[in-house]
């Protein structure tokens, strides 16, 4: 018995998961891009190709880097939607505040998505985030200083934690690059 492949990740099925992890209709989405909810609809099922400025329209409305939308390159097709290699991982985030982020998921179509995460030194989360979302994270190397839902915490390699429902922000004060992975549930990114 052939187990079938999973449907490859796509441009509209990231943007479908997007919308669905914020909670948001076709017709909301529609109207913010003072768009059709059919050209939408049409975008999500890969039937019609937003240009570059429908992408940056609707990565505003999704709040995500636009990057996020732009680097979709395609795995060997026996490896879509199973393998994701180093070197095709999608960055994630502007690494403004000092966080690079790299997609690990092949796509954001699971109930979850993981992420590798390098905190650069001396760099610090400047406001708190509260998302509606339960995180895991696993600290590979580095050290890492966390305050969730109030309580201040300091972890590193072979520690993790858990953020669930809860305001959160990090700092990497230290010296050295902290290296984390970080699951989190449902998709935000």
């Amino acid at each position: 018995m052939n187990a079938q492949a999973p449907q490859s990740a796509t441009l509209g099925a990231d943007i479908r998961a997007l919308r669905k992890a914020r909670g948001l209709t076709l017709s909301e989405i529609a109207t913010r891009l003072d768009r059709s909810v059919g050209w939408l609809s049409q975008v999500e099922r890969d039937m019609s190709e937003p240009s570059i400025s429908d992408l940056r329209q609707i990565a505003g409305c999704l709040e995500v880097p636009m990057s996020m939308l732009f680097t979709h390159s395609a795995a060997p097709s026996d490896e879509q939607g199973y393998i994701v290699r180093a070197s095709a991982r999608r960055p994630m985030g502007s690494g403004e505040e000092g966080l690079i982020e790299e997609l690990l998921s092949p796509d954001l179509t699971d109930d979850f998505e993981m992420v590798h995460s390098t905190f650069q030194p001396l760099s610090k989360m400047q406001k708190p985030a509260n998302r509606p979302t339960q995180e895991v994270g696993y600290m590979i190397s580095g050290q890492l200083d966390l305050v969730i839902g109030g309580r201040s915490f300091s972890v590193g390699p072979g520690d993790s934690f858990r953020i669930k429902h809860e305001q959160y922000q990090w700092s990497n004060p230290y010296d050295v690059p902290a290296v984390a992975i970080w699951v989190i549930a449902p998709p935000v990114y």
